[in-house]
């Protein structure tokens, strides 16, 4: 069984980013609902375009943050289901 990864992230506009596969599939993923509907003071700052856009790769998955600060599961991002987000 192939494990699915990270492998390109560019932004796109607004909370919007175009995620690559390992399996060869992209998908813009936005962002904002999930931003809107889930205050968290963690999650806070990355409501701002400076900061939303300091996103990497490590690992195969797409997180911000020194330390993660928000991270979400690669089959969340595969699916584009960020509502059901688990850090």
């Amino acid at each position: 069984m192939n494990v699915i990864k990270v492998i390109s992230a560019v932004y796109i506009q607004d909370y919007k980013v175009k995620i690559g596969f390992s399996d060869n599939i992209s998908r813009v993923i936005d962002f904002g609902p999930f931003l809107k509907e889930n205050h968290h003071p963690q999650w806070e700052r990355y409501s701002n375009f400076n900061h939303f856009k300091k996103f990497k790769i490590e690992n195969g998955n797409l997180v911000w943050g020194r330390n993660w600060d928000l991270i979400f599961p690669v089959g969340n991002l595969y699916t584009g289901n960020l509502l059901e987000h688990c850090c």
